[in-house]
């Protein structure tokens, strides 16, 4: 096997890396640049648990057939000037993190961010960050909630890119943040801000997205860390319990998936007449085509049409103040001894080139200084 090395001097000062990950992105709204983000991603087995003879020829015949045109012309009406809002957003927050970080830990601290699908790819961001010296390397996956839909997919990824190292970093890993406070405070501020400008809804709906029930019943945590955010949260809001709906979006293929569903109830609260309904979407740390489109296009849609009154989208965190401060604050207690050691190796390179000059004084002493008669 043919491994790769990062092209760095083996007396660089070691630093210490941040890969931020996130699902994906394709790298432009058009049916081409879809197939090749989808292919990867629902042929990933974390994602569709199905034998590959069952699941393969279903997704080529059928699904990367038709699905591609039909989310082109989705993410076209989220696209901006600049690209996707899944990637501006991640890129901002690994900026961010890498420049609040510097000033408490130094220079040596790095970050990169990776798609788990699509550009750039996890395996750009971790040879980035190798070869900038990072011996040491942090994967902060941007999912709230773990699943082995999202989370360990991620891992699954950067263990199979470090396979094929020669020189393999030290490795830590975020597996979520569920019920961290800084997170919930945040998401709390969030809606409390939408509520003193524009005052109360008669519902809260907290809408996640979803994953196939037999993986949880298979033993994935994900419906509970869900359960759980909405529950704190309702908490730090000081909110009726019966005013507030946990739901889940997202759904793909026939099969069962985790309930409620988000569509369903959205429209039987708009056919009952209800007037104001506020929706925010905790497990997703930016905004992007399932928050965008599918909540505040088509969801709203339904909730309209169905008689509903007034339907209130809450925007993800994204590059709110507090959200990056609590983002960072996570990655440095994750951080804790390897600053400290990064700091110390380089203190102890500049100690170690003392005792050898001052050795070679001894072994060579100079004329000038007496010792030579």
């Amino acid at each position: 096997m043919d491994y790769w090395s990062p092209d760095v001097s083996h007396r660089q000062s070691p630093a210490v890396g941040i890969l931020v990950a996130n699902l994906g992105t394709p790298d432009e709204p058009t049916a081409p640049a879809l197939r090749r983000y989808l292919r990867p991603f629902l042929s990933d087995p974390r994602v569709i648990e199905l034998p590959k003879w069952k699941w393969l020829p279903i997704l080529n015949l059928f699904v990367l057939t038709r699905r591609p045109k039909e989310s082109a012309a989705l993410y076209r009406e989220i696209w901006t000037e600049e690209g996707s809002p899944l990637l501006l957003y991640t890129e901002t927050i690994a900026s961010e993190i890498e420049e609040r970080l510097r000033e408490g830990i130094g220079p040596a601290v790095h970050t990169a961010v990776g798609m788990r699908y699509g550009e750039p790819s996890l395996r750009g961001a971790l040879r980035e960050l190798a070869e900038k010296g990072c011996r040491k390397i942090l994967v902060f996956p941007l999912y709230p909630h773990y699943s082995g839909t999202s989370t360990a997919s991620v891992f699954d990824a950067v263990f199979d890119e470090l396979k094929a190292w020669r020189w393999v970093p030290e490795l830590r890993t975020i597996q979520g943040y569920h019920d961290e406070e800084g997170y919930l405070d945040a998401l709390a501020a969030s809606i409390r801000e939408r509520w003193e400008a524009d005052g109360t809804p008669d519902r809260l709906l907290l809408s996640f997205h979803g994953i196939p029930l037999r993986y949880f019943r298979n033993g994935d945590p994900y419906y509970c860390h869900c359960q759980k955010t909405g529950r704190l949260l309702r908490e730090r809001l000081d909110w009726p319990e019966e005013k507030t709906l946990v739901t889940f979006q997202s759904l793909f293929g026939k099969e069962e998936w985790l309930k409620p569903y988000t569509d369903v109830t959205v429209g039987r609260l708009g056919r009952e007449g209800l007037g104001r309904l506020d929706v925010a979407c905790p497990g997703f740390a930016v905004d992007c085509l399932e928050t965008l489109e599918e909540i505040d296009g088509l969801n709203r849609k339904i909730f309209l049409d169905a008689g509903g009154g007034e339907f209130r989208f809450v925007p993800c965190l994204n590059d709110r103040e507090d959200h990056l401060e609590f983002l960072t604050g996570l990655a440095r207690r994750h951080l804790r001894g390897w600053e400290q050691v990064s700091a110390g190796e380089e203190t102890l390179a500049a100690e170690e080139r003392a005792e050898r000059a001052r050795r070679q004084a001894q072994d060579y002493p100079s004329p000038a200084l007496g010792a030579v008669p």
